[in-house]
């Protein structure tokens, strides 16, 4: 399905720590063919702000048509969606991206800060036994959410919880194992995963953070590095929002 721009109704909103919000929407069309690890562009109702912001899925409840979103207050329109209540409506556009591939491996699921919701409806989808690993500076969000599917470490960079440090150093405290790997967070926190699954020589699917314009691939404002040549640009680039955000490790130079 192509990517639709819909108005949205919000269902719900809560706040889940200082300056993280998830709200649900209801977008029947969206819903119904999104997959875990696309997101969906959201826009404010400031016509002064003319970009969207990109916002990964958390959940998708294609019964209900609905959508969950897991977000950071980060600048002025992550702030005005913070204060929507039930009832109001708002401009989406998606489902965007490619999502996660669904490997019937032994999975590990690393995610890190705002990169942890889209690995909650991975979790759910996948079909196979998987274990989260959860990366905080402090104060935890989601957690407990995942703990239904499959087993669940944390880590805190301050040690208030779980492993003190990041999500790897939880892997080897804990001895975590599996067959393939899926991540998504900071790049420096992606970098490493990647380089751990080369080592393990593990499979390992990383999805990637950037700001994004357009959202469809035609601005180019969003490309990393890769190793291939991309037949769009015509040059060792690729677009995270309509390549990605997802790409196998070894695709992307990082």
């Amino acid at each position: 399905m192509a990517q639709v721009k819909t108005e949205a109704e919000v269902r719900s909103q809560e706040k889940l720590a200082e300056g993280v919000y998830s709200m649900v929407l209801y977008a029947p069309r969206i819903a119904g063919e999104a997959k875990a690890g696309q997101f969906i562009s959201v826009y404010t109702k400031d016509p002064s702000r003319l970009l969207p912001r990109p916002i990964s899925l958390c959940g998708i409840d294609r019964e209900k048509g609905e959508l969950r979103i897991v977000y950071r207050v980060a600048g002025a329109g992550t702030e005005e969606f913070s204060h929507y209540r039930a009832g109001e409506r708002v401009q989406v556009m998606g489902p965007l991206g490619n999502g996660f591939p669904l490997k019937g491996k032994k999975a590990i699921l690393m995610g890190g800060g705002i990169g942890i919701p889209p690995m909650l409806e991975l979790m759910k989808e996948l079909d196979c036994e998987r274990t989260a690993v959860l990366g905080y500076r402090d104060e935890l969000f989601l957690n407990e959410e995942f703990a239904p599917y499959g087993n669940v470490y944390v880590a805190t960079e301050d040690g208030s919880a779980g492993t003190k440090g990041n999500v790897l150093d939880a892997v080897r405290e804990n001895g975590v194992e599996g067959d393939v790997i899926f991540a998504c967070g900071p790049t420096p926190m992606l970098r490493a995963i990647k380089a751990y699954a080369a080592e393990k020589n593990l499979e390992c699917y990383i999805s990637l953070e950037e700001k994004m314009a357009c959202g469809i691939g035609a601005c180019l404002a969003c490309v990393c590095q890769s190793k291939e040549v991309d037949h769009h640009s015509h040059v060792h680039n690729k677009r995270i929002c309509k390549d990605g955000p997802v790409f196998a490790a070894e695709e992307v130079e990082i």
